[in-house]
């Protein structure tokens, strides 16, 4: 494989772009700052094939990453593999306002073929490679320039090894026929919408006080506005206002802005600065929730009881039995909120009773719910068993149909 040098002009990239659309896939990899910013910022973009790989100085003067995000989001016949992907692609999205595709990610596919829910980078390669990923250079500071070689080095081997394992894995995938399973996770990798924060729903993230349709209405409110002096002032959220402060205001607002130099969390400066007038001017303009605006009195869904919550338990210990069974990471089959859901009643809008998910845990879980299936242990190993032979919801639908005149 060949490395090329830090690529730090657009006419380098632009030639390296052109020869990677022509490949069926291209390993993409982001090195970036974000402790200080509300933005990430973009330091370093690895990419390559099988057969060559390079860094770009998104930082070098002059440079126009139009040609890689060109190759990225708008190319739909070289699939994009990044792992653990998330942070990569709302850098992208940031960038572009598009997402890349098609996509694959290979911590989602280790998932599905039995590895650990979340596996890191360095294991994945361990695993799939048998070689030592060196962590050195992982915690330096990406922004500053110029680049050390060991840097570099460091970055170019995440995209390298990334290339190497997506054929096997793409081959594992296939004889275990599970390429199928990761088309739904990849569609919602992709989706836009989770890379663009909605200040409408943002104060839902915050602990509330209480119920009130009045402090909830606040919250609503300075949510709103935190998220728009975050974004001009390109901070991170909590350096504008911790969620505690937020919600401590929304319970117990102010009456002018000299008091806000009591609010635990505020300098005295916010007596009299801009950024106080401005947000005593959004708790001022805020309204309380409508009733159909009010959230769910259980943030976590439907209340369980001491006897749904038994029957949560057992349908956990079913995820168990089912996971190790067909070798597939526990978190991809089912959540604990979904399991918790089905055990509260709730039968519509959850993920494990559709598709591939239904038919490797939703069904039997469903069954387990409803009586019709239960544990039992055969050679000190705990298994499902049908407690009575009931038809298939098909077949049922089949049998009613056959008896109408």
């Amino acid at each position: 494989m060949k490395i090329h040098p830090l690529i730090t002009d657009t006419d380098s990239l632009a030639q390296l772009c052109g020869r990677l659309a022509q490949s069926d896939f291209v390993a993409v990899d982001t090195e970036f700052m974000r402790e200080n910013t509300y933005w990430p910022e973009l330091c370093l973009v690895q990419i390559g094939n099988l057969e060559e790989a390079a860094a770009i100085d998104p930082k070098a003067p002059g440079l126009d990453l139009g040609p890689l995000l060109d190759l990225l989001t708008e190319n739909h016949d070289v699939l994009k593999v990044f792992h653990a992907g998330p942070q990569d692609i709302e850098i992208i999205f940031n960038l572009t306002g598009k997402t890349p595709s098609p996509l694959f990610d290979t911590q989602v596919a280790a998932m599905a073929l039995g590895q650990a829910e979340q596996i890191g980078y360095a294991n994945l390669v361990e695993s799939w490679l048998g070689l030592t990923v060196d962590k050195g250079a992982r915690f330096t500071d990406w922004s500053r320039r110029p680049l050390e070689a060991r840097q570099i080095d460091y970055a170019i081997g995440d995209v390298t090894h990334l290339a190497k394992i997506l054929p096997k894995m793409l081959e594992k995938l296939r004889r275990t026929g599970r390429g199928a399973w990761l088309d739904i996770e990849m569609e919602k990798l992709g989706d836009p919408r989770q890379y663009k924060p909605d200040p409408d729903t943002l104060w839902q993230r915050i602990r509330p006080p209480s119920r009130s349709a009045q402090v909830l209405g606040r919250m609503r409110a300075l949510a709103w506005w935190r998220e728009t002096e975050a974004q001009d002032k390109n901070l991170p959220r909590g350096r504008i206002m911790k969620d505690e402060t937020l919600a401590d205001i929304a319970a117990h607002p102010p009456s002018t802005q000299h008091e806000l130099g009591k609010v635990r969390g505020l300098s005295g400066a916010w007596r009299e600065n801009d950024i106080g007038a401005r947000m005593m001017d959004a708790l001022f303009a805020a309204k309380p929730l409508s009733p159909s605006e009010m959230p769910p009195k259980s943030a976590r869904g439907p209340a369980l009881g001491k006897e749904g919550a038994l029957v949560a338990d057992l349908l956990k210990l079913l995820l168990k039995i089912r996971s190790r069974e067909i070798d597939v990471a526990a978190r991809l089959l089912a959540r604990s909120d979904d399991l918790e859901a089905l055990a509260a009643g709730v039968r519509k809008g959850l993920p494990i009773l559709e598709g591939w998910r239904f038919e490797q845990f939703g069904r039997d879980a469903l069954a387990l719910v409803e009586g019709r299936m239960a544990f039992a242990i055969a050679d000190g190993r705990i298994k499902m068993t049908r407690t009575e032979l009931v038809a298939e919801p098909e077949d049922l639908v089949a049998a009613a149909l056959a008896e109408q005149p």
